[in-house]
């Protein structure tokens, strides 16, 4: 089974409106790929931001018709993302092992747009 992989780095700098780790490194998340004959999983892991919504969008382009979303090990998003992955489930893509507060908030999120 083929897998790709993608990893975006980016650095956090400390303000009241933004979290830094303690030791000032790098934050990433990495995007990987499962394909088979019926269906795509794409698996992110760590911190997903706005930025990362282009390769994400290639991504699931580039998968065929059956796609899920396996979200088990995101530990931080922005609204931006949250807003991405309401529609992509509108559009009938299946987030797998989506953390409560995700789910929660993408609910939230379709609401105001009501």
């Amino acid at each position: 089974m083929p897998v790709i992989h993608v990893i975006y780095e980016w650095s956090w700098h400390c303000n009241s409106f933004e979290r830094g780790t303690s030791d000032g490194s790098n934050m990433t998340l990495k995007i990987e790929r499962y394909s088979d004959e019926l269906s795509t999983t794409i698996r992110l892991i760590g911190r997903m931001r706005a930025e990362h919504l282009e390769e994400l969008k290639t991504q699931i382009r580039e998968s065929g018709s059956k796609i899920a979303l396996d979200l088990e090990e995101v530990n931080l998003v922005d609204v931006d993302v949250i807003r991405f992955l309401g529609t992509c489930q509108g559009e009938g893509v299946c987030l797998l092992h989506c953390p409560p507060y995700i789910s929660d908030w993408i609910a939230k999120e379709q609401g105001r747009e009501k």
